[in-house]
């Protein structure tokens, strides 16, 4: 089920201790904060894909499927999707979020903020714009070889927005910009989720040493009229972590 966080000084503590930080550095999380995307749910009811490929493929490669009976299509990272995100690196597990008909992919450009772990982006010109973020753990945090730490291991919740935050939004978040903040568990993960002020959706887990997070923006006008259909979309997302268990 979904735990609600209202944050108080005792509450804080409490979420402090239970995680365990990596020798997370300064500067590390500053780089960690490395852009972001955010969507979300009901991932793992999906058939799996066929195994992605890192460098197979160059360019954009199609992962819509056709839109259900209420307009919802499942974008799930296809097969051959070109990108390692880093040299060394394992092949990139799979994911999986909802968008809403009239929701396209478009390019990912170097000068986008985090433009170099940006994995996929999405638009409507109506209701917003998606992108997913792929950020290698060591980059602030040292792991131990066959490790797979999670997400409470490496970034305490009440920290994450403040070492991700500015990639995500492209300056800094203070805590009171965040509308809502609450953690969740998705299949076999853990998730953070915050709805910040700017109308900024954003989802994050950790998994086999990356930091996936969806993110979703819309302007005034887009949110109201779409801030429910966001909300919802960012809820889908889920990296497919049985996936791995079959490759």
């Amino acid at each position: 089920g979904t735990r609600r966080t209202r944050f108080t000084a005792r509450a804080l503590d409490a979420a402090s201790a239970a995680a365990t930080p990596v020798f997370l550095t300064r500067r590390g999380l500053g780089a960690a904060a490395l852009g972001l995307g955010l969507s979300a749910a009901g991932a793992a009811t999906n058939p799996l894909p066929a195994l992605a490929v890192m460098g197979m493929t160059a360019g954009r490669v199609p992962g819509l499927a056709p839109a259900d009976a209420n307009g919802v299509r499942r974008y799930t990272r296809p097969e051959g999707k070109s990108g390692g995100h880093g040299v060394g690196w394992s092949e990139i597990t799979p994911y999986a979020f909802d968008v809403y008909e009239g929701w396209a992919e478009i390019p990912v450009s170097i000068a986008d903020p985090g433009g170099s772990e940006i994995d996929v982006k999405f638009n409507n010109d109506d209701e917003g714009t998606l992108k997913v973020v792929l950020a290698p753990v060591l980059r602030f945090a040292n792991i131990e070889e066959g490790a797979n730490p999670t997400i409470e291991q490496l970034i305490p919740f009440e920290k994450f927005m403040a070492g991700f935050g500015p990639e995500l939004t492209g300056n800094p978040v203070d805590p009171t910009e965040i509308v809502e903040q609450y953690v969740d568990k998705r299949g076999a993960l853990t998730y953070y989720n915050f709805e910040l002020t700017n109308h900024t959706l954003v989802a994050a887990t950790v998994w086999r040493k990356r930091v996936f997070i969806v993110c979703l923006k819309g302007s005034g006008r887009q949110w109201r009229k779409s801030a429910e259909k966001l909300r919802q979309s960012v809820k889908t997302f889920q990296v497919l972590t049985d996936y791995d268990t079959l490759s």
